[in-house]
């Protein structure tokens, strides 16, 4: 693979709040530098809701000689909102290019079902399930679908491209159904579930065989037993509150299973390489939402549905790290060792 990347997350916007509550650029700085040097990255997917929090992580990631794909991640948005987001980042897109920064463009992530104006429906759960519904329609309303998604994208990247002068991509989900003539690379969000496991290289191997470049964004799973036979939902044992939105706990009991979350990911980024995929951003560093709660109810350690490659501390710093507040997973390991091939 040309890039070998990491998803780096600064914190999701939904209804005014921030999920990564305290944006502490030394920390960013430092976590980058690993991402780099231990990691053995050369390229970061800079992934988040907030422009200034974007604009400073991947200003630190080109200094550090990393190739940015600066990757706005709206959520809950109307139309208008996520393309006031998108042209606003791509101003600060264009800076960090013209200043010689190696720069990608990402046009939003799963922008159908994790926004408003193209599902009916306030939140993701109505929009998947309107969706997802009586199978009878379902052709026809996922063509509509992609049909609204069509016409924003085709707006969206002419305007992106009239003030950003780099490559533009967009990361999609598979059934969306993109024209990839309106982006520089073929991006999409694969995750292998058991249901698709015997067929999943072959499928790499097809969208490869396309004349543009193939990146992969959005693959990983979760550090339960089991997780990822289940994948994309591995995330789905979580319960939230009913009014903030916040994760509380998890639905039952789960084994920890760190050597199957860096198995599933080593096996990925396997496939990734030897099939001639161009860029991987394995999905992802830290979720700084989903804390490890060691010794008490396991049901209270949202680590175990945590994708992040580390697990995250409450309260106190690491020993693998000193003064930061994580300790590396096995994918971690596995990561690194894939990436340093």
């Amino acid at each position: 693979m040309r890039a070998k990347g990491m998803a780096y997350d600064t914190g999701f916007v939904r209804d005014g709040r921030n999920s990564v509550e305290r944006f502490d650029p030394g920390l960013v700085r430092r976590e980058l530098t690993i991402i780099r040097d231990d990691l053995h990255c050369n390229a970061v997917q800079i992934v988040g809701g907030d422009p200034h929090r974007l604009e400073l992580a991947a200003r630190a990631a080109a200094e550090l000689g990393l190739e940015v794909w600066f990757s706005p991640y709206p959520l809950e948005l109307t139309t208008d909102e996520i393309l006031a987001l998108f042209l606003d980042c791509a101003e600060r897109a264009e800076r960090l290019r013209a200043a010689g920064a190696e720069v990608v463009f990402v046009a939003g992530v799963e922008l159908s079902v994790m926004n408003r104006g193209f599902v009916d429906g306030d939140r993701i759960d109505e929009r998947l399930g309107r969706l997802l519904a009586d199978p009878d329609g379902r052709a026809e309303r996922i063509a509509e679908v992609r049909s609204r998604l069509d016409r924003f994208l085709r707006t969206a990247a002419a305007a992106i491209r009239e003030r950003f002068r780099g490559k533009v991509t967009y990361a999609a989900i598979p059934f969306e159904g993109v024209d990839w003539d309106l982006f520089d690379f073929v991006t999409l969000e694969l995750i292998r579930s058991a249901e698709v496991a015997d067929r999943f290289r072959d499928g790499v191997r097809t969208l490869v065989a396309r004349p543009k470049p193939v990146a992969v964004t959005g693959f990983g799973t979760a550090t339960w037993r089991g997780a990822g036979d289940v994948a994309p939902r591995s995330m789905e044992i979580l319960q939230y509150d009913e009014r903030t939105g916040d994760p509380l706990r998890l639905d039952a009991r789960y084994e920890r299973d760190e050597p199957g979350q860096a198995a599933y990911l080593s096996e990925l980024l396997e496939i990734f390489d030897s099939e001639g995929v161009d860029s991987a951003f394995v999905y992802l560093f830290a979720l700084n939402g989903l804390p490890h709660r060691p010794g008490g109810d396991p049901r209270d350690d949202l680590d175990l549905a945590s994708l992040g490659i580390v697990k995250v501390l409450e309260g106190r710093a690491g020993d693998t790290y000193p003064g930061l507040p994580w300790e590396p997973k096995a994918a971690f390991a596995a990561v690194a060792e894939r990436y340093s091939g």
